[in-house]
């Protein structure tokens, strides 16, 4: 079995005092792999970064456009969002265009992770609701696949046709069969596959648009991402500055523990890294050096730096050491 490799260092002065290592796969547009690092075969949960599959049956279904879902809805079906105004309020909007509420959602509630938002409800001596969890806008988009299904509320059981429509979307462009599930943090199953899956599925939407109703929706999820890159993440995020940086080259999402996916149109290429130890600060830098490889972020960009080459400081604002992709 191919080992991990290393893809992010830290350093303290002259000495290189921590390392985090990861697998990692680039697909071209049939699904092939143009350039691999560790073990293209290790299978992973990906976590949040596979909300746009997750999606797939919101659009394929014809709900999206029988509930008359704009694009920006469709990036936030696909986010993992720091809970701040514009996102509780269309989460908020969305249930009620449904004739919803908060309790509705699934995904339990969640403190704001924006700290304006966060502080604000802390000095109104108010409670966080399911709205503010970071994955409510995927689970506005279950709520409105099952009323458009007409089936019943309980949208996470494993069993219940909304999460059968996604896993059969998930194994499509994997192109393998899932071998089991885990329970995300919002309650959902979270299906499994390879690092080479997930990249493999990243570029089934690289070069989606034409042909069936899946590849068109793939298409419309891939294009309101980049378009939309504040509703999928939030300012200061490193989804959000990313997309940013490439300029609507690129869509960007991460996923908890160490996972990181991106999907880049022009070349026709799907992105994916996991990095081992589960680190986010790892995972935000590998993927920028990817990003970079790809030929769709430059390095010299303020926000590919922030990731690539991070300075360390102290408490005192002192630089003291730097981490550095060894990706890009």
């Amino acid at each position: 079995m191919l080992s991990p490799v290393e893809m992010v260092e830290l350093w303290r002065g002259p000495f290189r005092e921590s390392v985090h290592s990861g697998h990692a796969v680039i697909c071209g547009p049939g699904g092939q792999i143009v350039q691999a690092w560790g073990n293209p075969d290790q299978v992973i949960l990906p976590r949040s970064s596979t909300k746009m599959i997750q999606a797939l049956p919101l659009i394929e279904s014809g709900a999206a456009k029988a509930f008359g879902l704009t694009q920006q809805q469709l990036a936030f079906a696909c986010a993992s969002h720091e809970g701040a105004a514009l996102h509780s309020q269309m989460a908020t909007d969305w249930l009620t265009s449904l004739g919803l509420g908060d309790k509705d959602l699934l995904c339990g509630p969640e403190a704001p992770r924006d700290r304006e938002a966060k502080f604000a409800m802390i000095r109104a001596y108010e409670k966080p609701c399911h709205i503010h969890h970071n994955c409510s806008g995927k689970h506005c988009g279950f709520l409105t696949l099952g009323q458009h299904l007409n089936v019943g509320p309980e949208y996470v059981e494993p069993d219940h046709p909304v999460q059968q429509a996604v896993r059969d979307a998930f194994e499509h462009v994997t192109g393998m069969e899932s071998p089991g599930f885990g329970v995300d943090g919002c309650s959902a199953p979270n299906f499994a596959t390879t690092v080479h899956g997930l990249a493999r599925a990243m570029a089934y939407f690289a070069s989606a648009g034409a042909g069936d109703g899946r590849s068109r929706a793939a298409a419309a999820l891939r294009d309101a991402i980049i378009a939309h890159p504040v509703h999928v993440a939030g300012e200061g995020r490193a989804c959000t500055r990313l997309m940013r940086a490439c300029a609507g080259r690129a869509a960007v999402k991460t996923g908890a523990e160490g996972v990181f996916t991106a999907i880049v149109p022009e070349k026709g290429l799907g992105i994916a890294v996991k990095i081992v130890d589960g680190t986010t600060r790892a995972s935000e830098s590998a993927i920028a050096g990817l990003l970079v490889q790809a030929g769709v972020l430059d390095p010299t960009h303020p926000d590919a730096r922030r990731y690539l080459d991070t300075p360390l400081k102290n408490a005192r604002g002192t630089e003291i050491g730097r981490m550095r992709s060894l990706l890009g």
